[in-house]
């Protein structure tokens, strides 16, 4: 790892840079010039921030401040530069080796009241970032509780962004002027003109929650707006209050806009997020095993056929879902044990050993109203027991005290070596960095919905821009919107350290189709992701490798295309053997997928005709002997 830093401080005087005595403005650019992040303090103290790439702006001057009244009325103490680059491993990602290289400017404010904000800009070649931090030398009596934060994101007239709302909703393209109240984020904006950005979060460990919402009087800007909209068993659909309060030394999130000139360079920056999230504050990770999970009726027999079922499938992990102890949303239910009406049908306990010595773990689903009043107590027990992990159900989340839970809970969890999953609306936004054991969370609209391919052509360059996604991917299901192939592929377009597949599924319904090698094989972490082509709700193709072998995922969606895929990614002259898998109604399988095998170089390129809703499947690996 290699660092730089340099820090000193700035004193700016002259007409260039300050138009009267009061007011105040600086610009810091990425390292490569590319991007620019600029502050300014106006005559009236109000402090604003823009953001532009390539000479273009991304974000017009755009205010900065807190709710009810840390708005305006600031005078510069002082400011600070300081310049970064580093690089870090993450077992756990998308990629191993990850880049951390920044520009960054810190300008100290005082406020009229006496209270002390400082605001960190940082300009990253991936783009830019912004956050808020108290001082920890703040005046007597100075109370640092907040009715909302206000931070804004004036976007060039013109652009367009994919819309969503809920914690699984669809995805709309639509003028940024049209965006409703409380719009989820990542929030991909196409500008224009031509080029992507996305409006992110980043490092929330004890805080509200961001959304985005219409600035009032403003054509095309949004807001931030924290809690947002959440479901809770106490109150479907609440708005929560987005209050937050501060302690001196704290800071905010970071408010984050990534940068490409294509949709895929979006999904390859997003290692930003974790950048700007704390270090990992687990000293011993050895114990977290990523791997793919199988859902597993309410009997001991069902777990067990699916344990039975790992070998075949390249299965680490079985999963026993709601109502295992009882009815999820009933206070009477508890989590300590197995519900009295199944215990002579789910020995759970017996079912832990018998995988445990096929080298299968269990992993079980817990509701928030078990999970918020046990949780002290089930810890230590499923650790007793050998159980891996939790599935959290219906976790409120929006809160700065639902954040704070969430993440207390987690580091809880690790000090009994439990991974953990997250449904319904929490998305991770780089936390993952900070606890590698919280695996995977849902907030995604996966095929538990049988969403159509359209929809899964949107998300990596959506969604998936904030990290891990649990997808669930189906197979046999009947109902699925989209060819078999085309859900081969979404093990590798959809990121997820603990990977669920065949959903809605049951080992009975494998009947030797010959493509479940693709599941077997296909890791759930990554070395290298390249997206090789995409187009917003139409088509993508990513590539992905683990060790010296590649997975590569083609999704296509409303249109038939016949793709033809370079294979240059590949280390030049080597040898490889590639198993194409693909969509071929001739298939003698009710899946109706085709095997294709052939060596491969460098050189080589990858044929395969793509239906509506179809998608194709590529594994390569070093031919033998090389």
């Amino acid at each position: 790892m290699t660092r730089v830093w340099s820090v000193f401080s700035v004193v700016f005087a002259g007409a260039a840079l300050c138009a009267a005595a009061d007011a105040f403005e600086a610009r810091v650019s990425s390292p490569d010039g590319s991007v620019s992040v600029r502050f300014s303090l106006g005559k009236d103290g109000r402090p604003a921030y823009s953001v532009a790439a390539d000479g273009r702006p991304l974000v017009l001057p755009s205010r900065l401040g807190f709710q009810p009244n840390l708005l305006d009325g600031f005078t510069r103490v002082g400011d600070s530069r300081c310049s970064v680059r580093e690089s870090w491993e993450f077992q756990f990602g998308e990629r191993r080796d990850i880049p951390d290289a920044y520009e960054g400017l810190t300008v100290e404010l005082r406020h009229e009241s006496g209270a002390r904000l400082n605001v960190e800009l940082r300009a990253y070649d991936e783009g830019a970032a912004v956050r808020y931090l108290f001082p920890v030398e703040q005046p007597d009596g100075v109370e640092l509780r907040f009715d909302g934060e206000h931070t804004e994101f004036r976007l060039p007239a013109g652009a367009e962004a994919y819309e969503e709302h809920g914690t699984e909703g669809p995805y709309r393209l639509t003028p940024v002027s049209a965006i409703a109240p409380y719009c989820e984020r990542p929030l991909t904006v196409a500008l224009p003109g031509g080029g992507y950005a996305a409006v992110c979060e980043a490092g929330n460990t004890d805080y509200a929650r961001m959304m985005l919402s219409p600035l009032a009087g403003v054509e095309g800007a949004l807001v931030s707006a924290l809690g947002g909209a959440t479901t809770n068993t106490e109150a479907e659909n609440q708005r929560h209050d987005p209050s937050v309060t501060m302690r001196p030394g704290q800071a905010t999130p970071w408010r984050v806009l990534l940068v490409g000139k294509t949709p895929g360079e979006l999904l390859e920056n997003n290692y930003l997020l974790l950048n700007l999230s704390p270090p990992s504050r687990l000293s011993d990770t050895s114990w977290i095993k990523p791997g793919k999970v199988m859902r597993a009726g309410l009997t001991s027999d069902s777990g067990k056929q699916v344990i039975d079922f790992a070998k075949t499938a390249g299965l680490d992990y079985v999963h026993f879902d709601a109502g295992w102890y009882g009815p999820e949303r009933a206070r009477s239910s508890d989590a300590t044990r197995v519900a009295p009406d199944r215990a002579s049908e789910l020995d759970l306990r017996e079912v832990v050993q018998y995988g445990a010595d096929r080298g299968v773990g269990v992993l079980v689903y817990v509701n928030q109203v078990a999970l918020k009043r046990q949780l002290d107590d089930i810890l230590p027990l499923y650790q007793d027991w050998g159980l891996k992990g939790i599935k959290y159900g219906f976790v409120p989340v929006g809160p700065q005290a639902e954040t704070r839970w969430l993440t207390e809970s987690f580091a809880q969890a690790a000090e009994h070596r439990l991974m953990i999953n997250v449904h319904d609306g929490f998305r991770a936004n780089g936390i993952t960095r900070t606890y590698p054991n919280l695996m995977t969370v849902e907030g995604i609209r996966g095929n538990e919905r049988m969403p159509t391919a359209e929809h899964n052509c949107t998300l990596p360059f959506t969604r998936y821009l904030c990290g891990v996604g649990d997808y669930t991917v189906c197979y046999y299901n009947n109902r699925i919107k989209t060819t078999h192939a085309h859900e081969l592929a979404m093990a590798v377009v959809s990121f997820s350290p603990l990977q669920w597949i065949f959903w809605y599924d049951s080992p009975g319904h494998y009947r030797g189709e010959p493509e479940v090698e693709f599941f077997r094989e296909v890791p759930t972490v990554w070395d290298e992701t390249r997206v090789l082509e995409g187009e917003i709700g139409a088509y993508a193709t990513i590539a992905r490798r683990s060790g010296k072998q590649w997975f590569v995922g083609m999704i296509n969606a409303n249109q038939p295309r016949n793709a033809s895929l370079p294979l240059d990614f590949l280390p030049p002259g080597a040898k490889f053997d590639a198993t194409l898998y693909y969509d071929d109604p001739d298939a003698p399988t009710r899946t109706h997928v085709g095997l294709r095998r052939q060596q491969v170089t460098a050189g080589s390129t990858i044929d395969v005709e793509l239906p509506v809703a179809g998608g194709a499947a590529l594994w390569i690996r070093p031919t033998a002997g090389q």
